[in-house]
């Protein structure tokens, strides 16, 4: 996040950094419209600190050369990133925004200050505060990506060891119809895959272990004119009771496990 001529890279800076601190020392989280005020103050301070004519530049220079290289205006994702997610005994997943099918340099400038104001949401305020993490020594990176219509078919995340147990013998393959999104925010029942690595390169091609998942709604890009830029729609019936993916899409998939 940069205020003026300075690139930090941690929350708050030069006049923010006070501001910030005002917002959220000696916040009771437990006090919720209190937790509420002083988060969206935080963000407010954050979202216009963005807001100086360098980052846009750099942002709408960075875009444009994208664009040249893609041959046409890009879909593309804008996500959040930051120092503290997915470490062994805690993890901020989804506590932070992402946009998706973001368009133009507009709607991606704002996406981008969107996701550094977002450090601060209600959600990552109380985790951090209840799992002892410095709000001032967390930082947040944007990644900005294009994207792929995974809302025509499915998508998911692949863990190289089984998260419950932390066994490292397995790939543990999650999907689910639509964009990745509903998944990684624990939207949706995905479907559940879990490959052998050993017995995968003995040559032997099979899942060992599969789960049906409800796979409850199906996120799509949104029309023309649309007010946001995705819609999240029903599955029918008929596709949430088979699997979104078969066995030789999932083994496709862990290479080299």
């Amino acid at each position: 996040m940069r205020h003026r001529r300075c690139l930090p890279r941690r929350p708050g800076c030069g006049l923010c950094r006070p501001a910030l601190h005002r917002a959220l020392d000696g916040l009771d989280v437990t006090d919720i419209p209190a937790l509420a005020r002083r988060a969206a103050e935080a963000r407010r301070i954050v979202y216009e600190a963005t807001g100086h004519a360098p980052l846009r530049a750099a942002i709408i220079g960075a875009y444009r050369r994208l664009r040249q290289e893609s041959g046409a205006e890009p879909a593309l994702a804008v996500r959040s990133s930051a120092t503290a997610e997915d470490l062994p005994d805690a993890s901020f997943a989804g506590q932070h925004e992402s946009f998706l099918n973001i368009r133009g340099e507009e709607a991606l400038v704002e996406a981008c200050r969107r996701c550094c104001a977002s450090l601060f949401t209600d959600r990552a305020v109380v985790y951090r505060a209840n799992n002892g993490f410095d709000h001032f020594k967390v930082a947040l990176s944007v990644g900005v990506m294009r994207m792929v219509r995974a809302d025509l078919a499915a998508s998911g995340v692949i863990f190289t060891l089984d998260t419950e147990s932390g066994f490292r013998d397995v790939v543990y393959v999650t999907g689910s119809y639509g964009l990745g999104e509903n998944v990684v925010q624990g939207k949706v029942d995905p479907d559940e895959f879990h490959v052998h690595k050993p017995t995968f390169r003995a040559g032997y091609r099979s899942v060992l272990r599969r789960a049906l998942g409800r796979k409850q709604t199906r996120l799509v890009y949104a029309g023309p004119g649309a007010a946001e830029p995705t819609i999240d729609l029903p599955t029918p019936e008929a596709e949430r009771d088979r699997f979104c993916i078969s066995d030789e899409e999932v083994l496709s998939s862990p290479r080299r496990p």
